[in-house]
């Protein structure tokens, strides 16, 4: 009965959500554990421990929690319960490592967020935070053998890094967090909760010694995870509060978009100027050619004269005929004169818009083209992000990657993303003054993203849409925005170039 009672709760069960801080932000992907020993349809044996997610359907949990697992396969159940939904999902042991406690669990049916590991230092005395579901909260709190497989909510400790010990050839953390059997397994966390450790043991605290915990440190979990060739994801940037990080950015933000206006105006300026040097040249042409047209027309003048005088002197020697000759051209010469003299250029500049300088200042909503984006880390905070360029085709008014339409707003265009398969809503938004790029990231319960999705209805992926369409599109936008919390837990600052 109780073997029944087991394997069906595995499969059914009630969810808790987590609050829209960093430590539940991780726990979204924290688990328990469940080992369920059964010979001859009996159940004889039964065990539980911690573990997080390192990819979406892969766990990370000590050794020793799946110990049974890994000797009689055949006869041992794991189960993963996650910390939110409606099921369970019995897993397999994929990678195990005795000596170095740590072991690696597959499942289907579901998708967990992935935690990171801090690869950053860390120094005693920093705090550490431990997520997990110790036994004897368990024994507490249980009513019944299925709350040991119902989801819900890590337990949450605190603590301070204590320092770094070798323990039978393992690096290991010591730590001041409260853990306890149950938490074996479950992560170790920096206050942004970055995993650097995956606790292992307690001390036992007898007649008023205190009590310690040991975790299995990074650089061994980052090593069973090499040897097993899972890849993760890893952070090196240290710790900031996101209210530091988002008024350092603002301030950051608004210098960028100082310079951009200075050197808009610059650019101006020199526009301007180079115009000006372009006129002043076409008028010093223009001016030139009026002065030697005028010039022609005076040399023909003076020479149709010269040879009309010569034409009376002629006559009076008896050449009438050349007289004649010399007559018919002066007076050519002089008709000619006159002629150049009145169409004579005027000296006013007529100069085409295509023969002046093009000016450099592009409108808000002109296409940019291929653009490589780097991170910037002093105006970022990262959990679990990668830190890799983004590139992005910025088209006109807005359209980004020929297929995604963004909102305008000062200057600014934004775009809120609620995905479908992710726990994550990222508002996106690009300033093409300054060409900052940027993803403010929100990792929410699956609460918070059934809002989120509700918010969001139904938005089509085109671009070049109408007023109309526009007009919804930022309405939408506003509504995802007010669901949100008032903080988010990441914030990804690139500057973009062109790709070219």
């Amino acid at each position: 009965m109780i073997r029944l009672l087991l394997l069906l709760a595995l499969t059914f069960g009630l969810a808790s959500s987590a609050s829209a801080d960093d430590i539940a932000a991780t726990g979204r992907g924290v688990v328990r554990v469940v080992t369920i020993a059964v010979v001859d349809d009996q159940v004889v044996g039964f065990g539980h421990g911690s573990g997080f997610a390192i990819a979406p359907n892969r766990i990370v949990t000590n050794a020793h929690v799946v110990d049974l697992a890994e000797r009689y396969p055949d006869n041992v159940v794991v189960g993963i319960v996650p910390t939110e939904g409606t099921k369970s999902y019995q897993g397999k042991v994929i990678a195990y490592d005795s000596q170095r406690d740590l072991a690696l669990i597959e499942f289907t049916g579901a998708r967990l967020p992935p935690s990171a590991l801090y690869t950053g230092p860390m120094s005693e005395g920093d705090a550490v935070v431990s997520l997990g579901f110790p036994g004897n909260v368990d024994l507490a709190t249980a009513r019944s053998a299925a709350d040991y497989i119902r989801p819900m909510t890590p337990v949450r400790s605190e603590g301070v890094l204590s320092g770094r010990r070798v323990l039978s050839s393992v690096e290991v953390l010591l730590h001041t967090a409260s853990i306890a059997r149950g938490n074996s397994g479950g992560p170790l966390l920096d206050r942004c909760g970055r995993i650097i450790g995956v606790n292992s043991a307690i001390t036992r605290g007898e007649e008023g010694d205190s009590t310690f915990g040991f975790a299995i440190a990074d650089t061994e979990l980052a090593g069973f995870l090499h040897d097993a060739k899972q890849p993760y994801a890893s952070i090196g940037t240290g710790c900031t509060s996101i209210e530091d990080r988002l008024r350092q950015d603002s301030d950051a933000d608004a210098r960028a978009t100082a310079d951009a206006a200075s050197a808009k105006r610059d650019a101006a300026t020199q526009d301007a100027m180079a115009r000006e040097v372009a006129l002043e040249k076409a008028r010093t042409e223009a001016s030139r050619s009026r002065e030697n047209v005028m010039a022609i027309a005076g040399l023909l003048l003076v020479a149709g004269a010269l040879v009309i005088g010569s034409a009376g002197l002629l006559e009076s020697r008896g050449q009438r005929r050349q007289a004649v000759w010399a007559l018919g051209v002066g007076g050519l010469s002089v008709l000619v004169a006159i002629i150049v003299f009145v169409l004579r250029p005027s000296g006013e500049v007529d100069v085409p818009l295509s023969a002046l300088p093009k000016t450099r200042i592009s409108t808000p909503d002109a296409a940019l083209g291929k653009l490589m984006c780097t991170l910037i880390p002093e105006r970022s905070r990262i959990t679990i992000s990668s830190s890799d360029d983004v590139p992005i085709d910025w088209g006109a008014k807005g359209c980004v990657n020929r297929k995604t339409q963004y909102v305008e707003a000062n200057g600014r265009w934004d775009r809120v993303l609620v995905p479908d398969a992710e726990q994550t809503v990222s508002v996106l938004s690009f300033d093409p003054a300054t060409r900052v790029y940027s993803n403010t990231r929100y990792l929410l319960s699956a609460a918070g993203m059934t809002a989120a999705r509700t918010a969001r209805g139904v938005v089509p992926n085109v671009c070049n849409m109408d007023d109309a369409a526009l007009g919804r599109l930022a309405g939408q936008q506003a509504a995802v925005r007010a669901v949100l919390p008032p903080l988010p837990n990441e914030k990804l600052v690139y500057s973009c170039k062109s790709a070219r």
